[in-house]
C-alpha cells in the first residue's frame, strides 16, 4: 500500500501561481512514475503531467509551458508548479503514483486538492 498526502490548493487570481505537493509514503517500492491529472466539474480527468524516476517528463498541452513537474525521490514527493494560472485550470487535482505512464488499475491516488483561479 502506497499512501499519498497532497498540499496547497487554494483559491488565487488569474496570472497567479501555485504549487501542490504530493508525499507518497508506505511501499514505495512500487513507484516509478508521479504525477498529476485534474477534473472540472462536468469534464472528464485529464493529464497534467507526468515525471518517472529518472526525471523524464511528460505534460498535458493546456499546461505546456506554464506547469512544471518536479521531484524529489529522497523525500518521496511530487511538486506542481503551476505559473500563469487560467480560469479554466479551476479543477480538483489528484496526485497519482505507479508503476506506468499511464494510468492502470495498479496505481494510488490522493485524495484530491481544490485548484480555483478567479478572473
Amino acid at each position: 500500500q502506497v499512501q499519498l498526502v497532497e498540499s496547497g490548493g487554494g483559491l488565487v487570481q488569474a496570472g497567479g501561481s501555485l504549487r501542490l505537493s504530493c508525499a507518497a509514503s508506505g511501499s514505495i517500492f512500487s513507484i516509478n512514475f508521479m504525477g498529476w491529472l485534474r477534473q472540472a466539474p462536468g469534464k472528464q480527468r485529464e493529464l497534467v503531467a507526468v515525471i518517472s524516476s529518472g526525471g523524464g517528463t511528460m505534460y498535458g498541452n493546456p499546461v505546456k509551458g506554464r506547469f512544471t513537474i518536479s521531484r524529489d525521490n529522497a523525500k518521496n514527493t511530487v511538486y506542481l508548479q503551476m505559473n500563469s494560472l487560467k480560469p479554466e485550470d479551476t479543477a480538483v487535482y489528484y496526485c497519482r503514483v505507479g508503476p506506468s505512464i499511464v494510468v492502470t488499475s495498479r496505481d494510488y491516488w490522493g485524495q484530491g486538492t481544490q485548484v480555483t483561479v478567479s478572473s
